[in-house]
């Protein structure tokens, strides 16, 4: 069992605090060790007590009306519990379980205050305990809480290079990390402290390991390094340990390393959530393959590639490196693109300045021509050559050129002789949404039940058919009970989406902000009554648009900075001119990049600080 003041070293409560305070605290401490499903709480017990998380996972819980429980919050490493109903010393209708093996430290409220009166610096930290609580109970704060222990598990050694960025990339950053590692090969570096896992063959004991991790807890990052071979025991030490854990894969041989991920994941459930796969990509697999039990085993996974891409694919596998950085940081940055038709080619204009300035999307919604840009480019398909390929594909053929509303007639052919679905298989074939490299989520709409159904996995050329179903110009996709088509019709510009799923920072992309006052030749300051009726299909596309325009409210609310286009020159059919609405989206986005990298800042300074 450690002693209470390593463990103490390691809780915030005690920052800013010396050596010898620490130890006085110390004294003052019961460790409490929770096997999964021991309860530290009981609901309707009297507090009297602050609990400091310093291990594990616990989960509050409260007993609803109807007799079910309903859970309130997750405990993390670095949190309290207790603190509010300790001061009134009144019963508190909570209970705290843990859901996975934690280590807690029990303090008498009485006896911490007493201690506060001569070390003020305890109560400040106390205090912004308390408030972090209350802010994440009333969800006035979506910062992630940043994992402070980090272990980094590699089945090859093709893998490790994967450390040595990371913690280059934290350097830059102004971190300060620390490294336990398995390999010798870090004794060249004197830039960062580390200690060897292990020395003649000899692994470090498990206590050792526990207390150097508790003698760097001041500093910004402790990072264990190791390989996925060797008992399987050591795996589940340093899982407990870490409060998240990396475990690089390569796609020639991740059988049996993933065999290993799903026992970790039986054995102790709590622990998926911490678990996140890196896949080692090359220019021969650029996608990862399908797992079935994906989600029961892991929380997330990022793509990665040490290899320059293929002719005609971006850098978005390089950005996965920099994805790692973000969640390290606590930082997950979404990318909101709305409909909007041709208009929506705005949006790989936008795409490529962020990408120039090094703002890397670790997430994307998208509805309707949003969705479809997005995939693409979640799939890693180079910027100008989408561009281009739209620009192809969408050309009319010489009998619509040569047709009055020729464009509206080619996007009813279309969409009724089903041209969208071969068309986009030529570049996304038969890729499934989880395994593209950047997580992507496409908005469609179910007519049965009325509502937006948002897809995060399974085939990308449908999820985009889905979402690009206009009604009127096709019929709705039935399939499982339900009718879909174009999700701009309850959710435009899905922001709020990406909030749902994690994202603490937002950009929105709307291409419908405005509306030009012209439909046809019909305007607000016609004169005379002779005007030919715009046709059918025109008046279906402008419904659409108005439609979308008195949309873009609905889910854009949460995005802190929104992106608008001015496209109204273009009709909604002028795919042909991709190239000149992706300007417009670079333009103004460029226009706006500096208001966007200082609200960046708001939520990590150095990581989107000016080059």
């Amino acid at each position: 069992m450690e002693h209470a003041h390593l463990l103490l070293q390691r809780h915030p409560i005690t920052e800013g605090l010396t050596e010898e305070q620490v130890l006085e605290l110390s004294t003052i401490c019961e460790q409490i060790t929770l096997q999964t499903g021991d309860i530290l709480h009981s609901a309707g017990e009297t507090v009297d007590s602050i609990f400091l998380l310093v291990q594990g996972r616990l989960k509050q819980t409260t007993q609803a009306s109807n007799s079910l429980d309903r859970v309130n919050n997750y405990m993390v490493p670095g949190t309290q519990f207790g603190g509010v109903a300790a001061v009134r010393n009144e019963p508190l209708e909570i209970q705290v379980s843990a859901v996975e093996p934690s280590t807690a430290l029990k303090i008498n409220f009485q006896k911490f205050h007493d201690m506060t009166r001569p070390h003020p610096q305890l109560m400040i930290n106390f205090i912004v305990l308390v408030g972090d609580m209350l802010k994440k109970q009333l969800h006035l704060d979506r910062l992630l809480r940043p994992p402070k222990v980090v272990m980094i598990l590699h089945d090859s050694e093709h893998s490790r290079q994967l450390t040595e960025i990371i913690i280059d990339r934290l350097l830059q950053l102004e971190e300060h990390p620390c490294l336990l590692t398995d390999s010798k090969r870090w004794q060249s570096r004197s830039d960062i402290e580390h200690l060897l896992l292990v020395e003649d063959g000899v692994w470090m004991e498990p206590a050792e390991v526990r207390h150097r991790v508790a003698q760097w807890s001041t500093r910004d990052r402790v990072l264990i390094e190791a390989t996925t071979e060797g008992p399987y025991e050591r795996l589940q030490r340093g899982m407990a340990i870490a409060n998240k854990v990396l475990v690089c894969v390569h796609v020639s041989n991740w059988q049996e390393t993933l065999e290993k991920v799903r026992q970790l994941s039986k054995d102790t459930p709590r622990w998926r959530e911490k678990i996140s796969l890196v896949w080692i990509l090359d220019k021969e697999n650029l996608y990862p393959p399908l797992i079935s039990e994906f989600k029961d085993i892991c929380s997330g996974d990022f793509k990665v590639s040490f290899d320059a891409p293929p002719e005609k694919h971006g850098d978005v596998w390089k950005h996965g490196v920099e994805r790692i950085i973000h969640a390290l940081r606590g930082v997950r940055l979404g990318l909101a693109l709305g409909g909007g038709a041709a208009r929506g080619m705005a949006h790989l204009g936008v795409l490529q300045v962020l990408e120039k300035h090094g703002i890397v999307t670790d997430m994307i919604a998208g509805t309707s021509a949003g969705a479809m840009t997005g995939t693409l480019y979640a799939s890693g398909m180079e910027l100008e050559h989408t561009i281009n390929s739209f620009i192809k594909d969408l050309t009319p053929s010489w009998i619509f050129r040569n047709m009055p509303g020729g464009g509206y007639w080619y996007l009813l052919y279309k969409y009724r002789f089903q041209k969208f679905d071969p068309m986009l298989r030529n570049y996304l074939h038969q890729l499934q949404l989880q395994q593209l490299p950047v997580p992507m989520n496409s908005v469609t709409v179910d007519l049965v039940s009325g509502k937006a159904k948002v897809r995060s996995d399974g085939d990308a050329v449908r999820g985009i058919v889905e979402s690009i179903n206009l009604p009127g110009l096709s019929k709705p996709i039935v399939n499982n009970g339900e009718a879909l088509v174009d999700g701009g019709l309850v959710n435009n510009i899905p922001a709020d989406v990406l909030v749902e799923k994690g994202c603490n920072f937002v950009i929105a992309v709307s291409v419908t902000a405005k509306l030009e006052q012209v439909f046809g030749k019909i305007s607000p300051d016609q004169t005379h009554s002779r005007v030919r009726t715009p046709s059918t299909l025109q008046t279906i596309m402008r419904g659409y648009l108005v439609q979308s325009v008195n949309m873009n409210s609905v889910g854009i609310e949460p995005a802190d900075v929104i992106v608008t286009p001015d496209v109204t020159g273009f009709d909604l059919t002028e795919f042909t001119r991709s190239d000149e609405l992706a300007a417009i989206g670079a333009e103004t986005t460029e226009n706006a990049i500096n208001e966007i990298r200082k609200t960046l800042t708001r939520i990590d300074p150095q990581l989107f600080r000016s080059p």
